[in-house]
């Protein structure tokens, strides 16, 4: 330890954890030995059921997890017709989410078993408390040595909230390192001292390094999750465009033809709209557009062509998706795209196009495909 003289500033943070630790020794002396010892066994078998808990949720949605997926695979999820609701909609979205993402489906099942295990724990947790803090119930809990005693056991439970405040700070700083309040945490010198001290060599960088890459991939699979949102928003297919798909692979056999010739109708038949871009860089106006009014105008921009064709691959009973994410401009950078990634079923897997640069060569599940397209949240299952 470097000595009281480098933990005590003037910086908020450090007034807070030994305004938590002076609180907790002030209650302490109040409630005297007894009621003190009680609030201490309390707050340390509820710590340690909470970690318990922490491990076999993690353990539990762990082993779960590929029992649902195998689950929800085996349900065969077809994507709902061109007049199914929004809420069939979202239903299909979210459990073709669970289905498809391995992360988000640990945290769903988490977070589940994790309550369930809380609820079923919380009141053994006050039992336990009270059956281990019984026999301290004959210490009294008035007079000088109560009250001394009860102010030493209130501190020493202040310093246990004020460590558990450290380690959420320590993990928002892990996760946010250049985030607002960061720099500010990490000039109080108390926090510094105990999360050098005790929260780093007790995670073992749990916290600091690998919290931060779970994080990044669960956004990715947010964000992943976010762009099915179209799933929702083009549930309702209008019968135009439901003919036109129908029509447009009424001769075709298996997915891959279907998906294939969706990709060139929709890549010949709809033409870019460079006004349309034109008054957005410019103007800032921005024209949003279903897939009707692609189809009747016959144009459009990159999200325009990708939301038309996954409106008409679902008339034609194909799973499909809309991509975000960033195309090759083919001046060395990169810019918004979108395109599609279409289920072949014959094949069991997922095939990526951009009907958008039909017209500029084959973009139906070309070699090298990720190198000129970057989606968003990284790469899908």
């Amino acid at each position: 330890m470097s000595g009281i003289g480098s933990v005590f500033d003037r910086n908020p943070v450090t007034w807070l954890l030994f305004a938590i630790v002076a609180f907790s020794l002030i209650r302490g002396v109040f409630r005297g030995a007894s009621g003190s010892v009680k609030q201490l066994v309390y707050f340390l078998v509820g710590a340690l059921v909470s970690v318990a808990a922490i491990v076999l949720s993690a353990l539990a949605a762990s082993a779960a997890s590929p029992h649902l997926q195998s689950w929800l695979t085996d349900k065969g999820l077809s994507s709902p017709g061109a007049n199914a609701s929004a809420l069939s909609r979202f239903g299909y979205t979210a459990l073709t989410g669970l289905r498809d993402l391995p992360l988000l489906r640990f945290a769903i099942l988490f977070l589940v078993i994790h309550s369930l295990i809380r609820i079923l724990t919380g009141l053994a947790t006050r039992i336990v408390a009270s059956v281990v803090s019984l026999p301290f119930a004959v210490v009294p809990s008035g007079g000088p040595v109560g009250r001394t005693v009860g102010g030493a056991l209130g501190a020493a439970l202040g310093a246990g909230r004020a460590l558990l405040l450290t380690a959420v700070l320590f993990a928002y700083c892990a996760l946010f390192p250049n985030g607002p309040l960061t720099d500010y945490i990490q000039q109080s010198g108390l926090y510094r001292e105990v999360a050098a001290q005790v929260i780093r060599p007790a995670t073992g960088g749990l916290l600091e390094e690998r919290l931060p890459v779970f994080a990044r991939a669960m956004s990715g699979e947010l964000d992943q999750l976010w762009q099915k949102r179209y799933d929702v928003i083009d549930s309702e297919l209008p019968e135009d465009v439901a003919l036109a798909a129908l029509d447009v692979t009424k001769d075709k056999g298996t997915d891959e033809e279907k998906a294939r010739a969706l990709y060139d109708w929709v890549g010949t038949s709809i033409a870019y709209d460079d006004e349309k871009v034109r008054a957005y860089e410019e103007d800032g106006d921005w024209l949003e557009q279903d897939p009707e009014q692609t189809f009747q105008t016959r144009k459009g921009v990159c999200i325009d062509f990708s939301r038309l064709y996954a409106s008409m691959a679902r008339a034609a009973h194909l799973d499909v998706r809309v991509v975000t994410g960033l195309g090759y401009d083919g001046r060395g950078g990169y810019g918004s795209h979108a395109w599609n990634e279409v289920y072949i079923a014959e094949q069991q897997r997922w095939v990526s196009l951009d009907s958008t640069w039909a017209k500029t060569g084959n973009w139906f599940d070309p070699p090298g495909f990720a190198d000129t397209h970057i989606r968003q949240g990284g790469q899908s299952t």
